[in-house]
């Protein structure tokens, strides 16, 4: 019995792309440290962390349940869309009624994560909550008409950092706002990646994603080297701003933001990568080559090690100061 539940819970994490978790996962503990540094609640810390996760996953299954519906009406779209892409609906590993009644589980159990922190941190975590389950009922609308890389630098920027930290020091903080939009970058390159990878079946299918309103893959590559720039400047004036010159061991991460580049840059969807030790982790590599999308999830899964590094090593700069004093 238990082991059935089990493998029922690893099935619906695999639907919704949990392999996506860790940008969610670093994201917060970046802003958890910084909040643990300030003495914030924990427990409501890592509350939120859970009700953030189920927030992602229901957004993930909304997307694929959208898409689906796009993919079945347009036959040019299926033929020229990833191989991946809604691949458990299609290969029948999940129905759509199936889909929608976790849809509905995941966003009410995020519901009641949003009243207990509510009931513990006060009034504006309804607001908060409020704006993050307008993203993900949403999230898919906006990247038909080119917003999804708006909602996600909402949700996963300012949102989910003053969201985190107010419900744990039950106020608002400008150099947690700093920081968001540092990492923030991150995520938004993760995502974008994502949306060039998808270039021709989305152009096929006529959706309005950033790239696709670009219009070229050459020209919409300049964009995410603004995203990664971008990331880098915002968090060296947070160390000038906090006095804390830590936070440039983030610039480490520079050769993989390079190498998460000229991956996307070069992608095809028949070639296969040699994969380093760089380039890792990379899981479940044999699954991806015998469903021909190896090569989709190798460029994809660079930007990925980027954002999570990234957060890694920020984390470690704002505990060391408190280490070494």
């Amino acid at each position: 019995m238990i082991k059935k539940i089990l493998e029922r819970f690893l099935f619906w994490l695999d639907c919704s792309r949990a392999f996506a978790l860790p940008m969610t996962v670093m994201s917060w503990l970046v802003v958890f440290l910084w909040g643990v540094k300030d003495h914030g609640d924990v427990f409501n810390g890592i509350l939120a962390l859970l009700g953030i996760v189920l927030a992602h996953l229901a957004t993930n299954l909304i997307d694929d349940y959208c898409d689906y519906k796009i993919l079945c009406k347009d036959e040019k779209y299926i033929k020229t869309a990833q191989k991946c892409k809604c691949a458990h609906i299609f290969e029948g590993r999940v129905t759509l009624p199936e889909m929608l009644r976790m849809i509905i589980l995941y966003c009410l159990l995020a519901a009641i994560i949003g009243l207990i922190l509510t009931f513990k941190a006060g009034l504006p975590v309804i607001w908060l909550a409020l704006i993050g389950a307008g993203v993900t009922l949403f999230y898919q609308k906006c990247s038909l008409v080119g917003l999804s890389e708006f909602a996600v630098f909402v949700a996963y920027g300012p949102l989910m950092f003053e969201g985190v930290y107010f419900v744990m020091t039950k106020h608002f903080s400008l150099n947690v706002l700093l920081l968001s939009l540092a990492v923030v970058m991150f995520t938004l390159g993760f995502l974008y990646v994502h949306t060039i990878l998808d270039f021709e079946g989305d152009m096929t299918s006529h959706k309005k994603t950033l790239c696709c309103r670009i219009g070229d893959k050459t020209k919409a590559l300049k964009l995410l080297v603004a995203f990664y720039t971008f990331g880098y400047l915002a968090i060296a004036f947070l160390a000038f701003h906090t006095h804390n010159t830590f936070l440039f061991i983030t610039y480490l991460t520079i050769p993989l933001a390079v190498t998460a580049y000229k991956e996307t840059r070069i992608f095809e969807k028949s070639r296969i990568p040699v994969v380093r030790w760089w380039n890792l982790p990379f899981e479940n590599q044999e699954f991806y080559l015998n469903e021909g999308s190896f090569g989709f999830y190798f460029t994809l899964f660079q930007a990925r090690n980027l954002m999570t590094e990234f957060c890694i090593l920020t984390g470690i700069a704002i505990l060391l100061p408190f280490v070494l004093r």
